[in-house]
This record gives C-alpha cells, structure tokens and sequence, in this order.
C-alpha cells in the first residue's frame, strides 16, 4: 500500500517533488541584507538550546527530579495546563460493518463539547474477554469528505485479525469535519502564538479522550495500550504518549527531529503547525519523547526522508539510549530504519506490529505479515456521517483554536491593592510570556557609523539594529526615543508622528525585521524566521522588544544618564509600554493608534493566557501615558485600572 501521506500543504511538499501529488516549490523570493544576520541569530539559540539535553539531567536521580516539573512543563506549551475537565465523552456509533471476522464501527466522540472526533474501530466479531488495543493516529491524507482514517484502514485490519481493537482517529485536519493546521504556516494566524494554540493539543487531547473511550468498553484491556502512527501521526504519537502514561508502548514512524534539524537546516519549512509545540521554556527538543522513558518506545524513520533526516533521527535515538540505560532498561528502546523516503512500505508496516506485539502481547513467535493483503473498504463507507446534513450543528472543529486554550481576563485590582495585584501579573509575564527577559543581557556594541549621527548597534550577537540621533531644540528633563516600524524605515527622515515628540534631544530606534539592514525575508508559506522563534521560546516581537531595552540601557550608560520618554506608533507603540514595565528609566510612554489587542500584535508567547492590551497599559501606573486615537472601549478598561492605582491624572486618552 502507498499512502500519500501529508502533514504539509502541496508548497511545502515541494523538497519531494518526485512522490505522487506533491507540488510545486514557491517562488523563491530574492535574499534581503537582514536575511543573514537573522538566520545566523537563530543557529546560535538552536545551539545555545540543543544543549540542553534532558533539562540537563545526567543520573537517573536527577531525572526523575526533574520529570514531575517536566511534565507540567509540557503540559501547558501543549495549552493543556491545568489540565482540561473532561467532560461527557457522549460517544456514538452511527454505523457497523462487517467483513468476515472484522467488524467496523464508525463512530464519534467529543473530546470536548463540540470538538467532534470521528473514528473507525475495527475489532474481531468474536471477542472472549479483554483484548489489548491501539491507538492508530493519522498522517495527513487528503482523503476528502471520507476523512483522512480511511488511508490507513489496512492497519486496524490487521490489528483486529490479530487479537486487538484499534481505534483510528481524523485528525483536526483532513477529518470529516476539517479544522486548521496550517495556521502560522500558510493563513497569518500569528495570534495562535499569544493565545499559546497549536493544534497539537487538539490531536493530544483528541488521543486522550480516545483513550478514555477505549477504557470505557468492557472489551478493552486498560493495561495493554499501544499508539503508532506516521508523520503528523508520528508526531501525535510522541504527544500522546508523553502525555498519558496509560500507552504502555509507543512506535511513532517518521514523526520527530530535533531543534537542529527544524532551525539550522530549516525542515521546519516542510511541515505545519502540527508538528510543534509552543516551546515556551526553551526545550531541547528530545526531552518530549523523553517523558515516555522507560515505557517501550520503537522510534521507526526512513534513511532518505527529507522532512526527518537521519543526522537528527541519530541525535535522538542516541540521546534515549542514555536514558534508557539509566532506567537500567536499554532494551526497551530501539529504531528502525527503512530504506526509502517518506512513506510506508512492507518492512515498515511489520516492524510496527512486531514491536507492539512483543511488548504488548508478550509475543515473539506468531509470525508477522503485511497489512496490504486486506482489501480496503470504499472510503465513503466509512463515514462517520455519512452525509453533510447529518453533521451536528454545534461542530467547534472549524473554529476551536479561539476557545481550545483559555483566554485569561486579568481581574482589576481591588481598591488599594494595586501594587500586590500588579506584581502578581508581571510575576506570571516573566514566567509564562516574556522568559528570555530574564536572561543576563549581552553588552550592546557600537559596530560602524554609515552618517553623521545613525549608528549600526549589535544587540545580541549577530544582530544590528539602527539607532539615530535626532538633535532637538528644546531642554528637557526627558530624552525621547521613537521605535519605528514596518512602513517607516528611514532613520535620517521622522515620520511627522514622531518629529512632534523628538522636539527635545531625542533618537529613533528601527526595530529588527524592519528596513534595509534589519530587515529579513518574509514568505507565506512557510513563514521561516517567524516560526522558527516560537521554536526556539521566543517571538521576533520578544526579541524586538529586548532591542528596545537593550538600546536603551546602552544610551543611558555610554551616553546620557537622563530619564527617556518611548513613542511608537501601532504595535511598536505597545513594545514601547512593554519596555517601560521592566525600564524604571522610562518615565513617559505615548502610544499612537494603538492595537486593541494581542490578537493584532504585537505577539508574545502565551500572552493571551495572562492578560491582553489594556491590561498590559493599566499595569504601566503611575507612569505618565498618552493614548492617541484610542477610541475603543477597549481602554475604558486601561482608565479604570489607571484611577483603581490613584493615577488617574497620569493618562491622557485622546
């Protein structure tokens, strides 16, 4: 059987263009200057990272310290910390068949309500007792209306004629009811970042429940459970997992690389959103498939796969090894390797169910043939619903990544109690949101002069930012900088917003990403760079913003001691506040057209977890702020918390 599987759009399939119904590759768009410098940046946090091996851990004593916070860890940049209720399950079967010892049933299941997720699970006709079950998780298939299950439908064949019951699951997309994978890939959905959203939580979540489903019929063993699945069920695999530690074995196929592999070698342009995390504390990318430890894990590759090449399946498989021999169970874990690329074939598919045979059924001598001898039902026989109308009307599949992971609303401080309540939400910002604040920041350097007064600054190691000054006429108490932008790249030239505010000696910071030198490439699909951040447990915007304190400091140490007002116009406005609650130099912030919202920028991690915009400005009191063209009601909320600090003189909202 040769599945075309698909974790990715038909642009990113392009590196395989010789497997059938793969695209064409994207215009290439031409290098910018800021290109270099920014690739360069992500290589050294790949490798700044990649060291982080197990969280460090180098016993077994160690470990197991770590793994309690680990698993919160991972938990919550899945957006499943705390843990989500589960509720009614209210699975149904809408439909049985029968094939001479197998049977089908199509059925669906709510792993949160209206999150539907439709399923086949094929099991013997007659069963005596419990039988041990599976997991089967999908690759993306582009199966239509029938659901992506129906691919791999020779694998729960094999798995009933062979003493078990295996549950295929849809994925969020592909399924019956489709959703969205592709959402910072291909559709701009940056706000997934803030909202700390990644569809796979959703296929996490959906194989927990699944799992609770098969726990719940009294033909179903609870302690003999597997999971397989390849390439975005691959992935699923390593999320399940790690996740529920009722899967007793594991054979994720072609499913994990490693930050190397993604970043440096940039692979994360063949895959969608998918296949990663939100990797809010900066792990080493082993360390998830490390939570499985020392439960029976078979890590199956191929040796041509372009979208996991072997230099990173070796990095892995190297990395459990050690693992495994400090539980004192090296032979739990294993790889297999097919020869070939991206795909299934025979020796792939019986390397999976041996692995799982032996450890789940203790079977070693029963020989083990391919699935492809069984004939494959009609696709549209296997629907769930068997047409668009018997769709329930309360489906959240299309739109579940606006409520997946719960938004916080920030409660207003109770009268006299804002300091309290305003260190409680910068605490959990350093935390959650804006951790790599809290690493020592490296000394800004003065690189070269191209005029009178603009200066090329390294912020971080292979990162320029360009810094003019911009001499004013007026004396004041107060320097003033102007963070400028994406359509307002001439640091020689102010934009007239800013000229009014630079009246006094004053200076104009253009932000990463943006103009000639700073700026980089920007290309949808597959977005690299923006990406390849939140891979590495930060977002441009992150990074921009410690431009913007870095520069700053650097000004008030090298050059002028005095207290500075921040401008900035649109979502350098709202960096400016950001740099003002953790700049005491800041004494002045003045926001133009600020975003209402973190959904429109600018993006931080898990933001949206913690607080949005006008919270994020209340939290600014008593700083003097001005707030121009701010007319949402929105900001009524930014006044209240103003006046709820004694403050209130000190907004000015126009």
């Amino acid at each position: 059987m040769s599945s075309p599987l698909r974790c990715f759009t038909a642009l990113a399939f392009a590196a395989l263009a010789a497997l059938p119904g793969a695209g064409q590759a994207p215009p290439k768009e031409k290098p910018k200057p800021g290109d270099a410098m920014i690739e360069k940046y992500l290589a050294a946090e790949t490798d700044r990272l990649s060291r982080r091996v197990l969280d460090g851990a180098t016993t077994l004593e160690e470990w197991q310290k770590r793994r309690p916070r680990l698993y919160r860890e991972y938990m919550d940049m899945l957006g499943l910390w705390p843990l989500p209720e589960k509720t009614p399950l209210k699975a149904t079967v809408t439909g049985k068949l029968e094939r001479g010892d197998l049977v089908v049933e199509k059925l669906h299941f709510q792993s949160k309500p209206g999150l539907y997720v439709t399923a086949n699970l094929y099991r013997p006709k007659t069963i005596e007792g419990k039988l041990p079950a599976v997991v089967y998780v999908c690759g993306h298939s582009g199966k239509g209306r029938d659901g992506n299950k129906t691919a791999f439908q020779d694998h729960g064949m094999w798995f009933a004629a062979n003493g078990y019951i295996c549950i295929i699951l849809d994925t969020l997309q592909l399924g019956e009811i489709p959703g969205i994978h592709h959402g910072t890939y291909k559709y701009g959905r940056w706000w997934w970042q803030a909202a700390g959203y990644t569809p796979a939580g959703v296929e996490c979540w959906n194989g927990v429940r699944a799992i609770d489903y098969l726990v719940s019929r009294p033909d179903v063993d609870a302690e003999r459970i597997a999971v397989t699945g390849i390439s975005g069920g691959g992935a699923a695999t390593f999320w399940i997992a790690a996740a529920d530690e009722r899967v007793k074995c594991a054979v994720p196929v072609s499913g994990m690389s490693d930050l190397e592999s993604y970043v440096k070698n940039k692979v994360i342009n063949g895959h969608c959103d998918c296949m990663f995390l939100i990797n809010t504390y900066q792990w080493e990318w082993t360390t998830i498939a490390a939570l499985v430890a020392p439960r029976p894990l078979l890590f199956a590759n191929s040796d041509n796969d372009r979208i996991f090449p072997m230099d990173g399946n070796r990095r892995i498989i190297e990395r459990l090894r050690k693992l495994y021999k400090m539980h004192g169970k090296p032979g739990l874990v294993d790889e297999y390797v097919s020869p070939g690329g991206h795909d299934y074939r025979p020796d792939l598919r019986v390397a999976v169910f041996k692995w799982i045979n032996k450890h789940i059924k203790n079977d070693t001598t029963t020989p083990v043939t391919d699935s492809a001898e069984f004939k494959p039902f009609v696709g549209k026989e296997l629907r769930v619903f068997p047409e668009d109308k018997d769709i329930p009307k309360d489906v959240l599949n299309g739109k579940i990544d606006e409520t997946f992971v719960p938004r916080a609303r920030a409660e207003l401080p109770a009268a006299k109690a804002f300091d309290p309540w305003r260190r409680k939400i910068m605490d959990e910002l350093k935390a959650r949101v804006l951790r790599p604040l809290g690493e020592p920041a490296p000394e800004v350097k003065r690189e070269r002069t191209p005029a009178a007064g603009i200066y090329t600054l390294a912020t971080t190691p292979g990162v320029q930012v360009v810094w003019a000054d911009y001499p004013g006429e007026d004396e004041a108490d107060l320097n003033s900088v102007a963070l400028l932008g994406k359509a307002e790249i001439d640091a020689k030239n102010p934009p007239a917003w800013a000229k009014k505010y630079l009246t006094t000696k004053g200076s104009m910071l253009v932000l990463r990403g943006y103009g000639g030198l700073a700026g980089w490439s920007h290309k949808s699909p597959p977005n690299y760079v923006e990406r390849s951040h939140a891979l590495l447990g930060q977002t441009a915007d992150e990074c921009r913003l410690q431009d913007a304190l870095a520069v700053i400091r650097w000004s008030r140490q090298a050059r002028d001691s005095k207290p500075w007002r921040v401008v900035g116009r649109g979502e350098p406005g709202i960096l400016a506040a950001y740099a003002a609650l953790f700049e005491p130099s800041i004494k002045e912030v003045v926001i133009i057209n600020p975003p209402k919202s973190h959904k429109e920028g600018p993006i931080f991690l898990n933001v949206l977890r913690v607080l949005d915009i006008p919270e994020a400005l209340g939290l600014l009191a008593p700083t003097r702020l001005t707030l121009i063209n701010a007319s949402d009601r929105a900001f009524d909320r930014t006044e209240q918390i103003y006046k709820l600090a004694g403050a209130a003189d000190k907004l000015t909202r126009k």
